[in-house]
């Protein structure tokens, strides 16, 4: 008897969540967090993220609304007095503990398969340029970016205005307004991704015939 075709694999399994760690929670930032943790939750990803405060809290906190798994990646500062470390409010459920912030960068980038980038100060933009310039070296395997807010429309603009951005670095991220648009670019990075290991096979097995 011929049975249904098994589905294929997901590739994006985990999201890392980036955003303003001093974010409250009667802002909107904070109610927009909370509301992509919950989506991602909701569709079966896990959400990943700093382990403190603000955006990284709000997005545990709508993940766990809906039981969802939350990774958080933390370090305990010694000197670095600006940094806002382990927010014992944010409800993770495993956390991986680093040496220092460039180690916790790095971890983030690695356990998220796509991360999703809001509003934020420094460090979410050092963060965003490491995503962005690892998308683009290893782009064709990439991990995709999603840049949570109409703004992101305006300061990537300004950036391309103004710096030489690359063919191939626009095609990496996709700019969101809502939830909605969230899941679907999710659902479309996933087509891309699996698109690209199936042209990678087929390349791999025509050189093997050779």
């Amino acid at each position: 008897m011929k049975t249904d075709a098994e589905p294929k694999p997901k590739l994006i399994k985990a999201v890392s969540v980036f955003g303003f760690a001093d974010a409250k929670e009667s802002e909107k930032l904070y109610r927009e967090a909370y509301e992509v943790g919950r989506v991602l939750a909701q569709a079966g990803l896990v959400v990943v993220n700093g382990g403190g405060p603000g955006v990284m809290e709000a997005a545990s906190r709508g993940a766990k609304s809906v039981s969802g798994k939350v990774i958080g990646v933390t370090f305990y500062p010694v000197e670095t007095t600006t940094f806002e470390g382990r927010a014992w409010s944010n409800p993770i459920d495993e956390e991986v503990v680093c040496g220092n912030y460039l180690e916790r960068t790095m971890k983030l980038l690695g356990l998220g398969d796509a991360y999703i980038i809001l509003n934020g100060g420094t460090g979410t933009i050092s963060e965003f340029g490491m995503a962005w310039g690892l998308a683009r070296l290893y782009f064709g395997h990439h991990k995709p970016l999603i840049l949570y807010g109409e703004f992101w429309r305006k300061i990537l603009a300004e950036i391309r205005k103004y710096m030489p951005i690359r063919s191939e670095e626009v095609k990496v991220y996709k700019v969101c307004g809502n939830t909605d648009e969230l899941i679907f670019a999710i659902e479309q990075f996933e087509k891309e991704l699996l698109q690209a290991v199936h042209r990678h096979q087929q390349t791999a097995e025509k050189t093997f015939r050779i």
